[in-house]
């Protein structure tokens, strides 16, 4: 099996604008980039190739993984067009969508427990974790349930009748099925003019065209954080990593 990493991204608002501070997956975090959690995990869990999109301070990115010996594991895609919309990352990567197998996808600047992303390649079809515990707002991206099926996925949901909610922490598994959906979903959206949108609205379109295929796999109690802000990066570093080395499954 194979994955997909975005990993393209400026991250203003964890730098607060400043371009020469390093991209999110180099974010050293217990004395171990994310970057190189995730290797090991992906390594650990068998997963055979990663694809990453990659953009801002590329080079340093590629550094790392070639410091590591990971040139074979890795397959870097380059996105020139880094600072507009994350759909164009993604759709940079479309290619990995078509694989029979499926394909995992994850966001780089996610701290994780490994069980996180196990549960998905343990699991089959197309599957989108959720985690009930989290600070309402309209930062999260929520995943709305009714018995059991998918009705929303966005970070504005409003009065939308829904019976189960929760936050979704940037990884899926995207079945053979629904991969070459999520493609002609990006292809729509471009098509539009919708270059700045985010990558979210295209798996949000599969989602509601096909909700029956669509499997939600509450992960509650897994910790997990995205690193989006400089609080973010402090809980990570203070308050998660200890939770990930105490967590153990039940």
């Amino acid at each position: 099996m194979r994955a997909i990493m975005l990993a393209a991204g400026l991250g203003q608002r964890l730098s607060g604008g400043d371009e020469t501070l390093p991209p999110k997956s180099l974010l050293d975090i217990g004395g171990k980039s994310l970057l190189d959690r995730h290797l090991d995990i992906l390594a650990a869990l068998g997963v055979e190739e990663l694809v990453m999109v990659l953009g801002y301070h590329k080079e340093e990115i590629e550094a790392a993984l070639k410091a590591r010996g990971k040139q074979n594991f890795v397959r870097p895609i380059h996105n020139p067009d880094y600072r507009r919309g994350s759909l164009l990352s993604l759709n940079r990567a479309r290619e990995a969508l078509f694989d029979p197998e499926g394909v995992l996808f994850m966001d780089a600047d996610v701290l994780y427990h490994p069980r996180l992303l196990e549960v998905l390649v343990e699991g089959e079809g197309t599957l989108f974790p959720y985690d009930r515990d989290y600070e309402p707002g309209d930062e999260p991206v929520k995943l709305c349930l009714k018995q059991g099926r998918v009705v929303e996925f966005r970070k504005k949901v409003g009065e939308l009748a829904r019976d189960t909610e929760g936050e979704w922490p940037g990884f899926a598994r995207i079945g053979p099925a629904e991969g070459p959906l999520l493609a002609k979903a990006m292809e729509t959206l471009i098509g539009q003019g919708r270059l700045d949108d985010p990558y979210e609205e295209a798996m949000r379109a599969v989602m509601l065209e096909r909700p029956q295929a669509i499997g939600a796999l509450d992960v509650t109690g897994i910790p997990w954080i995205e690193i989006d802000f400089p609080a973010d990066l402090e809980r990570a570093r203070t308050e998660i990593l200890p939770k990930i080395a105490a967590w153990r499954p039940e």
